[in-house]
């Protein structure tokens, strides 16, 4: 058994691995009523190429898969519901889907043991039939176009189209209408067979519980018993070469005009946690609220005060946007570019540098004193191979030298694409 322990919080994360691969994270909450637990699986909306276990050949399955599975997992073979199971033991359950991870979740105030037992018997026990997957199909088309209707999806979506070529991210996370009508139980037993081993997995929990509860919860499930270790083999197409597309534009039923200039940057290397931590920050070196461009562009009303930038970083794919509205978004770009030219000219301003950092900091601590936010970050940590508590010491290692280098080679206009959603006419 290994401990973690959190100085600055006084706590201790316990980790366990199993014999069959199973990766189990718990964090003690003293004085906490409530307990979050997560079953996740490393598999998302890009993993659409693979070797499903047991066979030798890469297949190539719908767009949209990984989420409707997880529509799919809460089906029972007897016909009665997982929810109902878990509010029988006073717990609350629901899942989600990102572009790299799957994850199947409760919370709970008692009976912890029989809710961690039925939240990993159900995600190991797939079921699917040709009659519940076409009525599933529905229900999920409804959601896609539910989703067609928000601009900022749209707009974030166009932005992957115009970056890449042929890479996953560039897709829908719950596909398209047409693609999941192509899925069939076959499919879904193949992405379970390949993504949802014990040794692809991670069980996380926080709150009132010890680590022996669940382990010993693993152990009644079966979870317990060895198993060979099973890699995942997936295919994910490298982007190289200039942009599919510089810019794109559209409208939609918007009051103002809603904007997003991407760039896009090399994938990130495994376990190159520095390089992660510092792309991170660049949205809020940049524009962040304690910028002087930030004060600019509100103070002149050039943008909305959700004007920011974000990083997102998946297998094969990594890409710094900045988004927001304003009703002269050119204007808006081309004061961006010109401050982040300026900042590779200059240097980036120590002080703004050492508050950006001491906030992220402060979310990184923050994740921890939440058991909701506590399990999801340990599983999201295990997932990329590592623990909250090495993003924390990375996080402190990092010095203004190391953005200025940082920044020598990224936000490269030439890797830069824009998109633009104006309002529609009525």
């Amino acid at each position: 058994m290994e401990k973690i322990y959190y100085q600055t919080l006084k706590e201790t994360l316990f980790h366990e691995k199993l014999e069959n691969g199973l990766e189990v994270y718990l964090l003690p909450k003293v004085g906490f009523e409530k307990t979050y637990g997560l079953f996740s699986t490393n598999f998302g909306s890009i993993d659409t190429t693979f070797v499903p276990l047991g066979q030798k050949e890469m297949i190539k399955v719908e767009d949209g898969i990984a989420h409707f599975l997880e529509h799919k997992m809460f089906d029972q073979p007897d016909g009665s519901n997982v929810f109902d199971k878990f509010s029988k033991y006073g717990g609350n359950a629901n899942a989600f889907t990102s572009f790299n991870i799957t994850a199947y979740l409760f919370s709970a105030t008692s009976n912890i043991e029989e809710n961690i037992e039925t939240l990993m018997d159900y995600v190991q026990s797939p079921y699917f039939t040709e009659e519940s997957v076409q009525k599933e199909q529905g229900i999920i088309g409804q959601e896609i176009r539910m989703y067609d209707d928000s601009p900022d999806w749209r707009l974030l979506n166009a932005l992957f189209r115009c970056l890449y070529a042929d890479h996953p991210l560039r897709d829908d996370i719950a596909g398209t209408v047409e693609s999941i009508a192509g899925l069939t139980p076959q499919m879904l037993y193949n992405c379970t067979k390949g993504f949802y081993a014990p040794s692809n997995m991670v069980l996380s929990v926080a709150g009132k519980i010890t680590l022996e509860q669940a382990v010993e919860a693993c152990k009644r499930n079966g979870l317990y018993r060895a198993r060979a270790p099973h890699e995942v083999e997936w295919d994910i197409p490298a982007q190289t070469g200039p942009l599919p597309h510089k810019e794109a534009f559209f409208t939609m039923p918007v009051t103002k005009p809603c904007f997003g200039v991407a760039y896009r940057e090399e994938p990130l290397a495994e376990g190159d946690l520095k390089r992660e931590l510092l792309l991170d920050m660049l949205g809020d070196l940049v524009v962040g609220g304690l910028t002087k461009l930030y004060r600019r562009l509100y103070d002149e009303a050039l943008v909305n005060p959700e004007f920011s930038g974000d990083f997102i970083a998946v297998r094969g794919a990594c890409t710094v946007a900045f988004t927001g509205e304003s009703d002269t978004p050119r204007q808006v770009v081309d004061l961006l570019q010109e401050e982040i030219e300026r900042m590779r000219r200059e240097g980036v301003d120590p002080e703004v540098f050492m508050l950006v950092k001491n906030q992220m900091y402060g979310e990184l601590l923050g994740d921890v004193e939440a058991v909701d936010d506590a399990a999801e970050e340990a599983a999201a940590a295990c997932l990329k191979g590592r623990t909250l508590a090495d993003e924390i010491a990375a996080l402190a290692a990092l010095t203004v030298e190391d953005a200025n280098a940082m920044l020598q080679t990224v936000l490269r206009e030439e890797n830069r694409a824009y998109v633009q959603i104006d309002p529609a006419e009525k």
